[in-house]
């Protein structure tokens, strides 16, 4: 436990454990039992079931993100029950990276279930793009009000649909190779953009993450297990083709969050402050800290102002850490407005 002292992982356990389950017990060797049966014995309480603490929180609404091959069925329980749909308390994010990303594990046969699952004939470029517009569709009538894309680059194409086609045929017949996937998935930021225009969802992009980069954690227990690590990831031309193409449209909203810190005060503050699409998302998951949070505010509020910045999303996979977590980003901010 002493290895985490000075990580916002220690602030966020000790502060949860401490104000959600009134357990104030130094964590150490020695206490870890008499923690543990006294975080089992409160969860066993019908005030810490998920939905009493959701009261409890205060929160408004929470969105999850789902693939377009989930069928949206746990979101469908929860309208029933009166907590999801639209305007609802509980929405989902339309997440497309596992149809796009042609280096996505199984991207074919993804792409064949997508078939399936929105009854467009996804064997053609052509039939692939409508097949996501029919997600989309699905996805706002479950509530979603935004998408959001993670790529390893911030890199936008737009390409012909004769080049868009051929890029995608290659893949569909497995002899794509890294170029030629990362230019499908610059293209697709173009064309996801587009299709926000027509249906107004919020557009959101994460950059920047080398995923499965521990190589022997990936083999040992596969992706998404925390062997990722941040790159430097550049902005100014990565993103010119779609701001060229609709970076000044009112219809569109495009919420841009980084894992590369050096680049808050060159190149996202103004990109921010120049185009009326264009907003900055909170510090994110290795900035995602009481420090980088401060630094953020200082960077990008002089060139980029208040209104051009999204607000703080914590992005956690843990629900009892959202109070804290949002404390930390209160915290932040009145601090910087003082």
């Amino acid at each position: 436990w002493h290895l985490f002292r000075g990580t916002p992982s220690r602030l966020w356990l000790e502060q949860t454990f401490r104000n959600v389950f009134d357990v104030d017990t130094p964590l150490s060797p020695a206490t870890a039992d008499t923690v543990y049966d006294a975080l089992a014995a409160r969860l066993a309480e019908p005030g810490f079931r998920p939905r009493a603490l959701f009261e409890r929180f205060g929160i408004e609404v929470l969105a999850t993100t789902e693939s377009p091959l989930d069928d949206l069925g746990r979101h469908a329980k929860l309208a029933a029950d009166g907590w999801g749909g639209p305007g609802g308390r509980v929405v989902t994010t339309f997440r497309p990276d596992d149809v796009v990303d042609m280096e996505f594990g199984n991207w074919a046969a993804n792409v064949d279930r997508l078939a399936e699952v929105s009854g467009e004939d996804t064997g053609t470029y052509a039939g692939y793009l409508a097949a996501l517009r029919a997600r989309r569709e699905a996805f706002a009538a479950a509530g979603a009000t935004s998408t959001d894309h993670g790529h390893p680059t911030a890199r936008t194409l737009d390409l012909s649909p004769a080049q868009a086609a051929a890029l995608y045929d290659r893949g569909r017949r497995g002899l794509a190779d890294t170029g030629d996937a990362e230019a499908f998935r610059a293209h697709m930021l173009l064309e996801f953009a587009r299709m926000s225009l027509d249906d107004g969802l919020v557009m959101q992009l994460h950059p920047g993450a080398v995923r499965n980069h521990n190589r022997w954690l990936h083999a040992r227990h596969g992706r998404d297990v925390g062997g990722d690590v941040p790159q430097a990831t550049e902005y100014v031309h990565a993103l010119a083709p779609l701001l060229d193409a609709h970076g000044n449209d009112p219809r569109l909203t495009v919420v841009l969050y980084t894992l590369d810190e050096d680049t808050f005060t060159r190149e996202l503050a103004p990109l921010a402050g120049g185009y009326a699409a264009l907003r900055l998302g909170a510090p994110w998951w290795f900035l995602d800290s009481p420090e980088v949070l401060r630094r953020f505010r200082e960077a990008v509020t002089e060139t980029a102002g208040f209104y051009n910045t999204a607000g703080f999303v914590d992005d956690t996979r843990a629900f009892c850490s959202i109070p804290v977590r949002h404390d930390v980003a209160r915290r932040v901010d009145a601090g910087f407005l003082a």
